[in-house]
């Protein structure tokens, strides 16, 4: 007698007599390995003494981690220097990740649609807990402009792309995430409290789009807008972003005109409504 489709996908997906015991189950060593990985991609690259000091390791063990990860290309080591750094294996591994959807794939010509329409440089990022991951940029050909590789994290209260998804998410998603997240002051003006971030939140459902003006870093200033999925939820975030100095609060509405385009183009793609 055969098992149910049920005990197949648990089969398939995890030994059987599988228990939900994240203590039991984890490899400690992968897990101290990925520590390592975190801190050096974080960091761009370091030397071994500058890494162990960092992470208050053993040089030791360090460089054992680091020489099993070179192994798979997943770091990489230069000589001239004693330089560690990410290798190609990481890359490939995240162009994976990003190839799960169709999002930037599909979003690729509207990003740069948008940056020759704003010229400014055009942005996508995604939630990833209490961060936004960018994930697709092109670039202005300004001189001075933004810079969000693909990889970069910050945090979502102090972010154009990352307000406009808190703007649209469930309150008590939202309640649960901020709860547990804590709202850094980067400069002056950012939303380091609750009650200032929530009237901002307000604002932002009432005109459609955020704004962020100076809040992670002065002299930059972000306008963006969520995209939506099938089910209507934020799943999204496209913007433009650009100094102060060429993005100016006169001309917001003419560019957050063209990042709601962007934005809703977006949203059509994936098959989802707009609220």
């Amino acid at each position: 007698m055969s098992d149910s489709p049920d005990q197949n996908t648990r089969a398939r997906g995890r030994p059987r007599g599988w228990t939900d015991n994240t203590e039991q189950n984890t490899i400690k060593s992968l897990d101290r390995a990925m520590v390592v990985l975190e801190r050096l991609s974080e960091l761009e690259s370091a030397t071994l003494s500058q890494l162990a000091s960092d992470l208050g390791q053993a040089p030791a063990s360090i460089y054992r981690v680091l020489v099993t990860l070179q192994g798979r290309g997943i770091v990489g080591y230069e000589t001239d220097g004693q330089i560690w750094h990410v290798g190609p294996t990481a890359y490939l591994i995240g162009s994976r990740f990003l190839r799960r959807t169709s999002l930037v794939e599909r979003a690729r010509p509207v990003l740069r649609r948008l940056m020759e329409q704003t010229g400014e440089t055009a942005n996508l990022g995604i939630r990833r807990e209490g961060y936004v991951l960018f994930v697709s940029q092109v670039e202005t050909h300004a001189t001075i402009r933004a810079f969000f590789p693909p990889g970069t994290m910050s945090p979502m209260h102090a972010s154009g792309i990352g307000k406009a998804l808190l703007a649209y998410m469930p309150q008590d998603q939202r309640d649960r995430l901020l709860d547990g997240t804590e709202l850094t002051q980067f400069t002056q003006f950012t939303c380091a409290n609750r009650s200032d971030l929530e009237s901002d939140l307000t604002h932002i459902r009432a005109r459609g789009y955020s704004i962020d003006a100076e809040e992670k870093n002065l002299g930059m200033r972000c306008i963006a807008v969520p995209i939506f999925d099938v089910f209507g939820e934020a799943v999204a975030g496209i913007s433009v972003s650009g100094p102060t100095s060429r993005v100016r609060v006169e001309l917001t509405e003419d560019l957050a005109t063209h990042v709601k385009s962007a934005g809703a183009e977006l949203t059509h793609a994936l098959g989802g409504t707009l609220p």
